[in-house]
């Protein structure tokens, strides 16, 4: 077995864990009453009750994928694979500690969000458990930004920022039906390939991971809904892609002739960081407080353009995809070839800009089902 076999492998394994798993979120959440019942919000504009365990079952289906490739390598040996894939295989061991830890942020940042979405939480509460949670990532779990920095204390605080950024874009670009967790496998995949290509062979393993268990949800979570993630689904995406984004190594001396390649997860992740900047911005300047949802997403102007909520979050996906596919040349590219990479990436991004502001939005709290 090569590691693109097991890369295609682990990202079918966890699909199908995540497909099988879901169903049984699904029913407990009935059972429970665990759901999003929209007449207790004015803002909610499904006309049913929806269950709201996506985010559980999202994580639980990503922790029994990990545990099962631990159990098969641990218990194998390695037999029938490929003298590189052995010789790494058993390196296991060596990161257990930070895959501990990483594993622990991953299910607190999903509790953190299921409590809100049972009980509800401050925004001042939240942000104080996503603080909490990231420090235990980027303190225990050792994922760090470090390009350039000298100074440790810069880079931690860096990277407990960038968390947070990261896991709250996540959160407000959950707006319509497949949405976030549609652009979220694109970008874990983005960032599993990257890692690939820098033989960065167990980081590439868990960004596929994590894409086969996005994209395994998906399938429920596509319009009409059947599942919502819920803030545990956008937190535990939003934390997963923060993870992936840090621990990939995006420029070395020997691999690439420029230091622009940092700038490759700032594009992955271009579409949900632009669009809850802009609409922070919005919310700010209509003197509303950033965390009230309202109708500025790019996703609901596309609507406002006449386009169906599928058809509007297809095209999210494929600027995501598009974007994102754009900037991998920077990792072997020339100067020439990434000053021209990086234009055509900036000349697309104007474009989302000039879509999302030539179509008006709207100044009231009104969101999508899943928001």
């Amino acid at each position: 077995m090569q590691w693109e076999h097991l890369y295609f492998s682990i990202f079918i394994v966890s699909g199908i864990i995540t497909l099988m798993l879901t169903p049984v979120f699904l029913k407990i959440a009935e059972k429970t009453d665990f759901m999003d019942q929209p007449q207790n919000e004015d803002h909610k504009k499904h006309s049913r009750a929806v269950p709201l365990l996506g985010g559980a079952a999202m994580c639980s289906a990503w922790l029994i994928t990990l545990l099962l490739g631990i159990f098969f390598i641990m218990s194998h040996s390695a037999e029938g694979v490929s003298p590189e894939l052995e010789r790494y295989a058993a390196n296991i061991i060596n990161i257990r500690g930070r895959l501990f830890f990483i594993c622990l942020g991953a299910v607190l940042i999903t509790l953190l969000g299921l409590f809100d979405d049972r009980f509800g939480m401050s925004p001042k509460v939240k942000l104080l458990g996503q603080i909490v949670v990231s420090i235990i990532a980027v303190t225990l779990g050792g994922i760090q930004i470090s390009v350039f920095i000298s100074l440790p204390i810069i880079s931690w605080a860096l990277s407990v920022f960038w968390f947070l950024v990261i896991i709250n874009a996540i959160n407000f670009f959950d707006n319509m039906d497949g949405l976030a967790v549609g652009t979220s496998a694109i970008a874990m995949a983005l960032f599993a390939v990257v890692a690939a290509i820098n033989q960065q062979y167990f980081v590439a393993a868990l960004g596929m991971m994590s894409a086969g268990v996005a994209a395994g949800f998906w399938f429920y979570n596509h319009d009409p809904a059947s599942i919502f993630m819920g803030d545990s689904g956008s937190h535990f995406l939003g934390y997963m892609l923060a993870v992936l984004s840090c621990s990939v190594t995006y420029f070395t001396k020997e691999s690439a002739s420029t230091p622009l390649p940092v700038l490759i997860p700032m594009f992955i992740l271009a579409i949900p960081l632009f669009d809850s900047c802009a609409v922070v911005v919005i919310r700010l300047k209509n003197k509303k407080p950033i965390y009230v949802g309202d109708h500025n997403h790019i996703s609901h102007r596309f609507v406002k353009m006449g386009m169906s909520r599928k058809r509007a979050v297809q095209l999210v996906h494929l600027l995501a995809m598009i974007i994102g596919l754009s900037v991998l040349p920077l990792l072997w590219g020339s100067l020439r070839t990434t000053l021209v990479v990086l234009a055509q990436a900036m000349l697309l991004l104007l474009l989302v800009s000039l879509i999302h502001y030539s179509v008006k939005g709207d100044n009231s709290t009104d969101e999508s089902p899943q928001n």
